[in-house]
């Protein structure tokens, strides 16, 4: 009886363990379990958990609760809890997770990007939906990793323009006409310091400080701050000290830094002198100058007297990128909420809301997006442009912008650049020690060669 008792006991113990093994084999080829109706979403904004708060409105039938986790990106807290999160696994682990573009390619190309599931992978048909959509390349090449798959893309098209003051431009060349003023201010650097001579005649700055330019020399620079694993500086990066200093040395702006008050304060003819523009995408006018412009309608600061044309040189400035964990469960959910946001070019994608200012209910913030076919068939007039259609001029703008420049590192670096550009610009130090003082920070706090 004992020994019988035995060998039942024996064989209870080995279908127990073979239904565990077979249970952890399902879980690691990332089959769905039916009681897993969540989606873990990662982010350091409201702006993607709203989405899909829409989306879950437009598709009753879509019945994944969403778990949202945001950590603002301030003080560097995201990217380590991220990176934990990701790399623990588990039922908490981040189904779709959110990167932006100071420090996206870590997470598409470089050291987390082994968590990143390729959109084929979700049940996206890749090729043809960005053909469809008119998706920028900049933005397919900063979303793809080594392997050729996309694995990122955004919502936003953040490629730049010049915007500028009408009333100062019809002061200075009697029109205020963008075909006309981006023959002023460019192409090239040279046509844009002869009309911030133009500008200086009458009294004005053409911007409000190095760090408005450093954003379009940055963008339009051939390579990044990393060729073959080492420091490279590309001579149109490098040319940034020559401009800066000339800036400073030629009285052209305030001298402000941005993201300070009194860069904010330029926006609406608060500082030394007027300021005739800004570089930056749409969302810079309207979640920045818009708010710092002194007014809410036309007539009121300089709310209304604002105008976009085509920049000096081509770049893009910010972005969110979507991506989904290759160790998600959901794949198949996953996919249909990333279609939505990135690749859906019809009229009920995210895309098509977010352009005309309609995710929440008519009359919201029009903003320029991923999708070129949408912004084609979207309203892009804006009051604070003076009724301009701004997607005239950033529909081009994301075309003439380049990804191919970038780095994991971006964040770091460039805070080093333009503290070193800034004190020879102000004649502290000789060009040769900025270099080299810049060259020992990298050295110092980054696992990069530097010669």
């Amino acid at each position: 009886m004992k020994r019988n008792m035995r060998m039942l006991v024996s064989l209870v113990l080995v279908a127990c363990m073979s239904f565990t093994l077979f249970a952890a084999g399902q879980a690691e080829g990332g089959a769905a379990s039916p009681a897993r109706k969540v989606i873990n979403l990662w982010s350091f904004t409201d702006e993607v958990p709203k989405m899909l708060e829409k989306y879950k409105q437009l598709h009753p039938e879509f019945d994944y609760e969403i778990k949202t986790t945001i950590i603002a990106t301030t003080d560097g807290a995201y990217q380590p809890a991220l990176d934990q999160a990701l790399a623990a696994g588990g039922d908490n682990a981040p189904d779709i997770y959110c990167a932006e573009s100071a420090f996206v390619l870590k997470y598409t190309q470089g050291d987390a990007s082994n968590f990143a599931a390729p959109y084929k992978s979700l049940g996206i048909d890749v090729a043809a939906k960005l053909k469809e959509a008119d998706i920028a390349q900049y933005t397919v090449d900063i979303g793809t990793n080594k392997k050729g798959d996309l694995v990122g893309l955004g919502y936003q098209a953040t490629g730049g323009a010049f915007i500028y003051r009408r009333s100062i431009a019809k002061a200075v060349w009697g029109t205020d006409d963008p075909a006309v003023i981006k023959t002023k201010v460019g192409p090239g650097w040279e046509k844009f310091f002869q009309a911030a001579d133009a500008l200086k005649k009458k009294g004005y700055g053409i911007i409000s400080g190095d760090g408005d330019i450093w954003h379009a020399i940055e963008g339009s620079s051939d390579k990044g701050w990393i060729v073959n694993d080492k420091l490279y500086i590309d001579p149109a990066r490098e040319a940034f000290l020559d401009v800066s200093k000339l800036l400073h040395d030629k009285d052209y702006y305030n001298d402000t830094r941005d993201w300070t008050d009194a860069w904010f304060a330029d926006m609406k003819d608060a500082g030394a002198k007027k300021i005739f523009g800004f570089f930056g995408p749409a969302w810079l006018i309207n979640y920045v100058m818009a708010g710092n412009s002194g007014g809410t309608k036309p007539g009121e600061g300089t709310y209304g007297d604002w105008a976009v044309c085509e920049p000096p040189v081509g770049f893009f400035w910010g972005g969110t990128w979507v991506l989904a964990n290759k160790n998600s469960p959901v794949k198949d959910a996953v996919g249909k909420l990333i279609e939505w946001i990135t690749l859906d070019s019809s009229n009920t994608g995210l895309q098509y809301f977010w352009a005309n200012g309609t995710l929440n209910g008519p009359g919201g913030t029009k903003d320029t997006v991923a999708s070129g076919t949408v912004m084609k068939k979207s309203d892009g007039t804006l009051p604070f442009l003076g009724g301009q259609n701004m997607f005239d001029v950033f529909v081009p703008a994301g075309a003439f912008a380049t990804g191919k420049n970038k780095t994991q590192y971006d964040e770091s670096i460039n805070i080093y650049w333009r503290d070193q550009v800034r004190e020879y610009s102000y004649g502290n130090k000789t060009r040769e020690q900025a270099l080299a003082d810049f060259k020992q920070q990298v050295a110092d706090n980054l696992d990069i060669i530097v010669e």
